[in-house]
């Protein structure tokens, strides 16, 4: 089986990527596929140096994506952080092993970017997610805490 090819998405990606994040409990709560917002975020995304919106492409077709975001800070001597989001894998390729394939791309690209650690956040009930980072051996060092604005 030939693996999929992790790349930079682009325009034509974003109804797939929406329906990748839509496609669990807890994005059919949040994700409104369709909805015109998503156009612009991926702009704003494409025009960021410190953003990498990423795509596994099999086929022809979107099966899987992430998020990568540098951020500069001060803290641990200027280290540069790495911040994995979103990742998700569609349904029929769970268990193929491209998550940890997409996981591993973004530590790769956030060591050859200069960066110190990559972080990530994920929904405190998702237990498999957990194990599945605990394997890769990110350890759950923080409480992370959020304030929804709207």
């Amino acid at each position: 089986m030939t693996r999929p090819l992790i790349r930079a998405a682009l325009p034509a990606d974003v109804a797939a990527i929406v329906a990748l994040l839509a496609d669990d409990p807890l994005g059919a709560t949040r994700e409104r596929p369709g909805d015109p917002r998503y156009a612009a975020a991926y702009a704003e995304i494409a025009a960021d140096p410190n953003q990498v919106l990423a795509v596994a492409e099999a086929g022809g077709e979107v099966v899987g994506t992430l998020q990568l975001t540098f951020t500069p800070g001060l803290s641990r001597l200027g280290a540069l952080r790495a911040t994995v989001e979103g990742v998700r894998v569609r349904a029929d390729q769970r268990g193929s092993g491209l998550g940890q394939e997409l996981v591993e791309w973004a530590i790769e690209r956030s060591r050859a970017r200069g960066a110190a650690l990559v972080q990530l956040t994920t929904d405190s009930t998702r237990a498999d997610a957990h194990r599945f980072y605990e394997r890769l051996g990110f350890t759950a060092s923080h409480v992370g805490m959020k304030l929804p604005l709207d």
